[in-house]
């Protein structure tokens, strides 16, 4: 009789090899910081991922990669990595999440994967997502995507004890959210705005005290938004995400990764059905990580990785020699 897919992933032994795999990606994709070269960091980190992940005792499928197997050589959707030994994985990652961030040595580059037992992740097409997210603490559903900006604001300040004013939302900054960013003016709320890096922006809410972000809202990729779920599910809190279609391609590629309810909300656990492990690496220094360090013929990396089983957090400094 098989095992449940559950009691077959040894999360707490996968995890520091997950850490592994990040810090790898980040070490490799540093020596492009400020280079100006996107697609070069980006490879570089692809490369080093992909060469940890086949270390890895797991039967691993990339289910958010770098894209189909056409358009990318190495991690693309459906690749196979790992020994072939071990349990059946389903993989989520961006090597670099910010290749414009790494390329102009600006804040908030990360490299980011993370793991579950196979068939835990949704296999979100490469198109938009319309997302929502909000820390934890919160009655479920306290916000929805279906909510009006200014409903959703009002929602979240009542909930907090405080007023729209005392409410913080990142938002990515994209002509397609100027409507977005209208409706917090008047709302009265503030507002982050970042120029890449959504995963790092949704990561932003789990820890307000922290990074002093209350929600995130607006339309990035939908990939993304799986990863960024992954990460709510290990530290608490709430993301829903809705796809969004430009035309028949795009509905073509939702169609191929078995997505039939094309209005459907996804909510976080909706996205990630099981437990996951999270690891990211800071590649420049961030709200989140700092990024790499190179001092006295070394370099030092910090690494954030968790845990939904039991809702550990964990942050690693790694230091190596520099080759």
């Amino acid at each position: 009789m098989s095992q449940d897919i559950t009691t077959e992933f040894a999360d707490r032994m996968l995890s520091l090899g997950l850490a592994r795999v990040s810090e790898a990606a980040a070490i490799a994709s540093a020596k492009l910081i400020g280079r100006g070269d996107e697609k070069a960091a980006d490879q570089a980190a692809v490369n080093a991922m992909r060469e940890q992940l086949n270390l890895l005792d797991i039967r691993g499928v990339v289910v958010i990669g770098e894209g189909e197997r056409d358009e990318a050589p190495m991690l693309f959707i459906g690749e196979e990595v790992g020994s072939g030994a071990g349990p059946e994985v389903d993989i989520a990652l961006d090597p670099l999440e910010g290749t414009t961030l790494t390329a102009k040595d600006m804040p908030n580059a990360l490299t980011v994967i993370a793991m579950g037992p196979r068939g835990s992740l949704l296999h979100a097409p490469d198109v938009y997502m319309d997302k929502l997210a909000i820390g934890p603490g919160y009655p479920d559903g306290l916000v929805d995507l279906d909510m009006s900006v200014t409903e959703r604001v009002r929602a979240l300040a009542a909930a907090k004890g405080a007023a729209p004013g005392d409410v913080k939302v990142c938002v990515l900054e994209r002509p397609r959210h100027d409507a977005i960013v209208r409706e917090l003016r008047e709302v009265g709320a503030q507002i982050r705005l970042i120029t890449d890096g959504d995963v790092a922006g949704v990561i932003h809410c789990a820890e307000p005290e922290l990074t002093g972000i209350d929600m995130y809202m607006g339309a990035g990729g939908a990939p993304e938004g799986v990863l960024a779920a992954a990460a709510l599910k290990c530290m608490g809190g709430q993301i829903q995400g809705r796809l969004l279609f430009r035309d028949d391609d795009e509905r073509g590629r939702a169609a191929k990764a078995g997505i039939t309810e094309l209005n459907r909300k996804y909510s976080r656990d909706d996205m990630v059905t099981a437990d996951v492990i999270f690891a990211a690496t800071g590649v420049t220094d961030g709200s989140i990580l700092p990024g790499l360090k190179r001092r006295g013929g070394y370099v030092e990396t910090e690494t954030i990785l968790m845990r939904s089983r039991t809702g550990s957090v964990r942050r690693l400094r790694y230091r190596t020699r520099e080759l």
